[in-house]
């Protein structure tokens, strides 16, 4: 009787910690995802010194705490950018961007950009970012210059290779690797979402959000695609003689993590017993934590245990006499 109470403690402790250890971690049945606190963004966007620690930030962004950062007004010549503090290593990753293009006028640019690259924090001439990149850039671009049979607003990818420049006077179409047309997604009724979905070596997509809520519409993917292993993530937006505003609402990054199983073991066999489409490592690592945290527990439970019923049975000897 005496080693009951423990054990009941034990047994409620042990279930609060695997509820402790699973928040923040959503499951599906074939992916594992983690969110990336370094690689996302949401309101009040900064700290309490007016700084942001994992975000830099330049040229004529603005930020409202309470609502948006907003890369560019609906001004003429305006241009601004924001660049994660540190690379984005994960292997495989989800970004999910809301964001807003609107203003009043009937004609407007010219747009905005999502990077992975290996240079940051910079302004330049390609949708408020540097030309030339090396690494994605994914343009959201609102304005036709000379594209014939495109509809616009124009979603395109580019992987850059350092060299080569984006052709801007034909809005990429020389630098083009996959793209679709998004009539709506500027002063959209609902809130409009980019999903990007990344696995190393075997594909980039991209869903879209801008019809209705939760109804998500395939813009493009792109089999064999590769981002470089180490890229900052940044946002940057431009206007010229026409204009609009573009505003960031919120990033939400996931570090994705892919079973072992049915195919993906047998790709692993084939590559020699590793994967590039998950980390067994690190996966493995936050579990032996876990474990080795509970039975951290569990000893000074057993030790406590021991030493109360120890001393229980050491008084009632000395009552005896």
């Amino acid at each position: 009787m005496l080693f009951q109470r423990p054990w009941s403690s034990l047994c409620l402790l042990a279930g609060s910690l695997g509820q402790i250890f699973g928040l923040g971690l959503s499951e599906h049945p074939d992916v594992k995802a983690i969110s990336l606190r370094t690689h996302s963004l949401e309101p009040p966007y900064l700290d309490s010194d007016m700084q942001s620690r994992w975000w830099d930030f330049g040229g004529d962004t603005i930020i409202r705490t309470d609502k948006y950062v907003r890369l560019a007004s609906d001004k003429a010549s305006r241009d601004g950018w924001i660049y994660s503090r540190v690379p984005l290593t994960a292997t495989n990753w989800e970004i999910m961007v809301e964001f807003k293009i609107h203003g009043q006028g009937n004609l407007y640019g010219d747009g905005f950009a999502m990077w992975l690259t290996k240079g940051r924090a910079q302004g330049g001439n390609v949708f408020g970012a540097p030309d030339k990149f090396e690494g994605l850039g994914v343009f959201f671009d609102t304005y036709k210059n000379n594209r014939p049979g495109t509809v616009f607003p124009y979603i395109m990818a580019m992987s850059g290779d350092g060299n080569t420049p984006y052709d801007k006077d034909n809005d990429g179409k020389a630098n083009e690797v996959a793209g679709c047309s998004a009539r709506g997604i500027r002063n959209a009724n609902i809130p409009t979402k980019a999903r990007f979905t990344y696995f190393a070596d075997e594909s980039l997509k991209l869903d879209l959000q801008y019809k209705s809520e939760d109804e998500w519409t395939s813009c493009f993917e792109i089999p064999n695609f590769k981002v470089p292993p180490v890229a900052y993530l940044g946002f940057s937006a431009e206007t010229g003689e026409l204009s609009d505003n573009h505003d960031v609402i919120s990033v939400k990054t996931l570090n994705l993590y892919k079973h072992n199983t049915g195919s993906n073991a047998a790709a692993a066999a084939a590559q020699g017993g590793k994967s590039s489409s998950y980390k067994p490592k690190k996966a493995t690592s936050g579990g032996s934590w876990t474990w080795f945290f509970i039975k951290f527990v569990l000893f000074g439970l057993v030790l406590t245990g021991g030493y109360v019923g120890f001393t229980i049975y050491r008084t009632k000897q000395r009552d005896r006499f």
